[in-house]
């Protein structure tokens, strides 16, 4: 039976030496290739085959300098082009691998508060080719449904939140493909540092995205019922004419929608104009900030950016919520307000 595929990371940052993240379908916790291959004849020849990967961009087949082996090894590339793993084999030199399963990099720009997944990720969602878009609003990450996620998501969203170099997380949630499939998928990621074409520092998480099988064959996957923020958000059915979401307090960004969003207000990425409050209203906006810090709740009326470019006056209720033990975030409903509240 021919050797599993290796699942190498090369997210960078303060490792310098790649990780392995899962052997076939077996997921390990950035385990170093030292580790896997201890006592291997081939762990030269792999870290070899991993760097030249890195350094090419492109699929790599080289003969083994021990054994009649051969090994190959395949990128996986961000849509900006960036080498985020190396999907490796050892065999026999007439021996086939086995099928691969679907991976795909991705990675979301902290500073810039953007997501954006490659061709690869979107192919493992089940995404009609017509239908790809690589570059989203940081908040598309749990839009639509999409994700299913594990008790620790409240974790995933601190490292959003926090930002730290050096941060990792890894864990097994559910996709639901556009085919209406669930996949068990596990992730891993680690937030570094870059330079953008300007020399400007900016903080990006580094992910890849790995199917595992199907959710329901995987212990570890999240059920097809949703899984919310600890105890903290109220598992409530939605409720007509109102919004729920969570908002970093530091940036006052969007970081994802409890409920489908409002209709009208400008949220995406690629929406014709820019989300924002109104210049009128920003002063109040900091009062609520200032308030939220205080009493742990805020309430009062603001215009947001509406799709069509014109303003949409909305009742904005805040309470803070905890998504670690060191860190809060807001949880916000929005509202259509009462005529006699709009001044």
């Amino acid at each position: 039976m021919a050797a599993d595929w290796l699942l190498v990371e090369t997210f960078g940052g303060h490792r310098r030496e790649p990780t392995v993240i899962a052997v076939g379908r077996s997921p390990r916790s950035m385990v170093p290739l030292r580790k896997i291959l201890d006592r291997s004849p081939f762990l030269k020849d792999s870290l070899t085959l991993i760097s030249q990967v890195i350094e090419t961009g492109a699929s790599v087949e080289m003969a083994a300098t021990v054994g009649k082996r051969r090994l190959i090894g395949h990128p996986l590339k961000t849509y900006g082009g960036h080498v985020h793993g190396v999907c490796a084999w050892v065999g026999r030199a007439h021996e086939e691998p086995p099928p691969q399963d679907p991976a795909g990099a991705w990675h979301v720009n902290i500073t810039r508060h953007v997501s954006s997944r490659s061709d690869d990720l979107l192919r493992l969602y089940g995404t009609k080719a017509e239908n790809w878009k690589n570059e989203h609003d940081l908040a598309e990450l749990f839009a639509y449904g999409r994700l299913q996620t594990n008790s620790d998501e409240s974790k995933a969203l601190a490292l959003i939140v926090n930002a730290t170099p050096g941060t990792e997380h890894q864990a097994t949630w559910t996709v639901k493909r556009d085919d209406g499939t669930r996949r068990a998928v596990n992730f891993a990621c680690r937030c570094v540092e870059t330079l953008n074409d300007q020399g400007q520092v900016e903080l990006v998480v580094r992910g890849i995205t790995h199917d595992i099988g199907p959710a329901e064959s995987v212990p570890a996957a999240p059920p097809a019922a949703p899984v919310l923020l600890a105890q903290q958000v109220v598992a409530a059915e939605a409720v007509p004419g109102r919004w729920r979401a969570i908002v970093d307090l530091r940036t006052m960004r969007l970081l994802r929608w409890l409920d489908d969003p409002p209709p009208e207000v400008a949220w995406k990425l690629d929406t014709p104009h820019k989300p924002a409050v109104h210049r009128g209203d920003l002063r109040t906006a900091v009062q609520m900030s200032e308030a939220l810090a205080d009493s742990g709740h805020a309430r009062a009326s603001l215009r947001l950016r509406a799709e069509d470019g014109g303003w949409t006056w909305m009742t904005v209720t805040a309470a803070l919520m905890l998504l670690d033990q060191h860190t809060t975030a807001a949880l916000v409903t929005l509202t259509m307000p009462d005529d006699d509240q709009v001044v």
